[in-house]
């Protein structure tokens, strides 16, 4: 398994799927306007897989192209583009880490582990990390810790800090988020944050929902 979803392995009828069961904030209501009528169009082209789509709409300069090919519009196009995208974030650098000790983060970044993608790749099984933790010098529960972290940076929307409070309130991968309750996940985050004073405010049950549905399409 690896970081990201295989986008290979995602049909448009996959994709067409969780976009209609995901809770799309307002500027991405306008893709549930003609759907099916848009990813038949799509397949019809030769798009057969989510990543046969998002090589040719990756790269905004393409979308032109791809709306007078298909007959989608650039709009409905563009918004589709930020969405994939969104599946697929950034890397976070080892320094974003910042609470675990700095001289264990030293020795992985000096290996090439600077990211969370290539730590997760690393991590990603308990064999590794016990041999990760011999030949480095790193106590296991840290790199335990560390992995749980990063498998939790999977999804969509979880920074490091988010990561670190879904840990600390006991979900540690992203099954166990999958499987929970909404109400449970957002009165736990809310009291590890008045204890710990993570952040201002209060995280909203909507948007828990919406971190369970991701959370549902990786695991």
């Amino acid at each position: 398994m690896g970081y990201y979803i295989d986008a290979k392995k995602v049909s448009l009828d996959t994709l067409q799927k969780r976009i209609e069961e995901t809770d799309l904030i307002p500027s991405q209501q306008m893709l549930l306007d003609d759907i099916g009528k848009n990813f038949v169009t799509f397949k019809e082209n030769g798009y057969g897989t989510l990543l046969d789509l998002r090589k040719e709409i990756k790269n905004v300069k393409n979308i032109p192209s791809v709306a007078e090919k298909t007959g989608i519009n650039p709009a409905y196009l563009t918004i589709l583009r930020r969405l994939i995208e969104g599946y697929f974030p950034k890397s976070v650098p080892i320094k974003a880490f910042d609470w675990f000790p700095p001289k264990d983060m030293d020795k992985l970044a000096e290996e090439g582990h600077k990211n969370n993608v290539k730590l997760f790749d690393l991590l990603n099984s308990s064999q590794k990390r016990v041999e990760i933790a011999k030949q480095l010098i790193i106590d296991q529960d840290i790199l335990d810790e560390l992995y749980s972290i990063v498998n939790l940076t999977r999804i969509q929307w979880i920074s490091p800090m988010a990561a670190r409070m879904l840990f600390l309130v006991g979900y540690k991968d992203t099954h166990s988020i999958a499987s929970a309750d909404a109400e449970d996940i957002c009165n736990e985050l809310d009291r590890i944050n008045k204890e710990k004073g993570f952040f201002k405010g209060k995280i909203g049950l909507r948007d828990i929902k919406r971190l369970i549905k991701a959370a549902s399409f990786i695991s």
